[in-house]
């Protein structure tokens, strides 16, 4: 099928992309599972802008150099915060109801931040913001949204029908995940919009599609990534056997929630921090992690019961009442938490028009390495890369319209050679002890020693994936498996490159910062 351009996402970034070039163009976004189904929905915090009277951008950059432990890019990070108030107003304009008081934009505060500069709705910005996202689309002539498609690997030159060798990406095969048969989608630009890799680790805040798709498809068509061994761990994941990955979100404690020893009932965060609980995640993650290891506990206690019960749910209407369901009510008592995955700072490599290695291939939002975030993320910095890296790469595909040629004939997928799977166990196998052996090697303190034990590991399963791969139709879940396996490599790989402790990266090994911030950049 022939599109103008094709986006593989639907989340902020991808949404975001899509109106912007259906304005002259028509677009194609291709979806994994159901259209809400990407991290964007799950968004609980908000989005940072300098909107407050006594902020400025410098502030606002300063933050952000300051969480990402000096690996950030400043020309990316002005790039970015600069064009923040204006992607508010244009969610303004999209309908989202952003929480008001007094007839300004409610601001609140997350930790890291020196000023309140969070616009949000309640508690559940993310799913507000990805209403109004579809909702545009929708309405949208130009554009096709098209759900249920697992795409498996980019089209490039030596998928054309007369083989090139050019690293040209015009598209992508996907997987029908109704009908069971792979397509072949062409476009003159293909813009990937993936998400992250969180479901690499055990435990994660993101949606069970969160397989690094984007990330392993770009390394496997030639391009660069940087910063993988960058990954994110939230503080503050609720500790319950029965409800996976819900998390509470960084405001809670903006707004004066306490973390407490559940043993001692000790508030242990400023023996750790002068910042106590507003320092940024990875620091209260590891904190959180050292009081569970050192005690042997299950979870700590984060407690707001102190602040008045209105305020509370007034704040955190969704939180209350999820938690309510669950016996826990947070106006009276502690929430059981633990760190858990969260987001993936690393990713592919792009400039400030969001452009790849590869002609004719873009990429936004959580799949990228963009510069902005650098060693750690800063709070509610993510949603806002997405609109405005999502903006820059559309805007350059329509500058450089005239210069893209048309796509070639390719060739169509092959399954001739393959047959239906009898050994689906072999991915559920796999699945899980990568997931495993992530938390327990690659986790939130790392050694070298554990870093080549996953090595091996990774090592060892690659060889029976491929051979599963190449003999068997592809399926969803092999999809996701084999981008999974290729994203803990390169995590690890990039984990053992870097001989120093920074940011969200932390060995026992080399626990000191070298003097120079350099990326780990892997060229496939």
């Amino acid at each position: 099928m022939n599109h103008d351009v094709i986006i593989i996402g639907s989340g902020a970034a991808g949404l975001t992309a899509a109106l912007a070039l259906a304005e002259q163009r028509k677009v194609l976004v291709l979806a994994k599972g159901e259209l809400t189904g990407g991290s964007t929905a799950w968004a609980q915090g908000g989005i940072a802008a300098v909107l407050d009277a006594g902020d400025t951008f410098e502030n606002h950059i300063h933050d952000t150099m300051v969480a990402g432990a000096g690996l950030n890019r400043l020309e990316t990070v002005e790039f970015v915060i600069e064009r923040a108030p204006h992607a508010i107003d244009r969610l303004v304009e999209l309908g989202v109801p952003f929480n008001t008081e007094d007839e300004h934009l409610h601001l609140t505060r997350e930790g890291g931040h020196s000023h309140r500069r969070i616009v949000h709705v309640a508690d559940a910005t993310g799913w507000a913001v990805q209403e109004a996202l579809l909702k545009a689309a929708n309405a949208n002539p130009n554009i096709t949204l098209l759900p249920h498609q697992a795409c498996i690997d980019l089209i490039t030159g030596k998928h054309e029908a007369r083989y090139s060798g050019s690293g040209r990406v015009w598209g992508v095969y996907a997987l029908d995940e109704i009908t069971g048969k792979v397509v072949a989608h062409t476009a003159k630009a293909t813009v990937l919009a993936t998400g992250g890799a969180g479901r690499v680790y055990q435990f994660s805040t993101a949606p069970r599609g969160a397989t690094g798709d984007g990330i392993a498809m770009a390394w496997r068509a030639g391009c660069r990534v940087g910063n993988m061994e960058m990954m994110q761990f939230h503080p503050t994941c609720l500790y319950n056997l029965e409800v996976k990955n819900f998390l509470i979100t960084e405001a809670v404690r903006g707004e004066g929630g306490h973390l407490l020893n559940p043993r001692t009932g000790h508030r242990y965060m400023p023996d750790y921090d002068e910042r106590a609980e507003l320092a940024p995640r990875d620091i209260v993650a590891r904190a959180n992690d050292a009081e569970i290891k050192r005690d042997g506990l299950d979870y700590v206690h984060l407690d707001i019961s102190h602040q008045p019960a209105d305020f509370v749910k007034g704040h955190f209407p969704n939180i209350y009442e999820k938690l309510l369901g669950l016996g826990i009510d947070m106006t009276t008592q502690p929430i059981p938490v633990v760190p858990a995955q969260h987001y993936t700072c690393g990713g592919i490599m792009i400039d400030l028009a969001g452009r790849t290695d590869l002609p004719g291939l873009y990429a936004a939002g959580e799949c990228t390495e963009s510069g902005l975030h650098g060693a750690n993320r800063l709070a509610s910095n993510s949603l806002l890369e997405c609109f405005v890296f999502g903006e820059a790469a559309a805007a350059d595909i329509l500058a450089r319209w005239d210069e893209f040629d048309a796509p070639p004939p390719v060739r169509q997928w092959d399954a001739s050679r393959v047959t239906d799977s009898d050994e689906e166990v072999i991915i559920k196998q796999n699945w899980t002890e990568i997931r495993r052996f992530m938390w327990n090697y690659v986790g939130i303190v790392r050694t070298t020693k554990r870093l080549e034990r996953a090595a091996h590991r990774i090592q060892m399963m690659g060889a029976e994936v491929d051979d599963y791969y190449g003999h068997f139709r592809v399926s969803t879940d092999l999809i996701e498996l084999r981008n999974l396996l290729q994203c803990a490599d390169l995590i690890v790989r990039s984990a053992l490159d870097r001989h120093e402790s920074r940011g969200l990266h932390f060995t026992l090994d080399y626990p000191k910062l070298l003097a120079v911030a350099k990326d780990t950049v892997l060229v496939p």
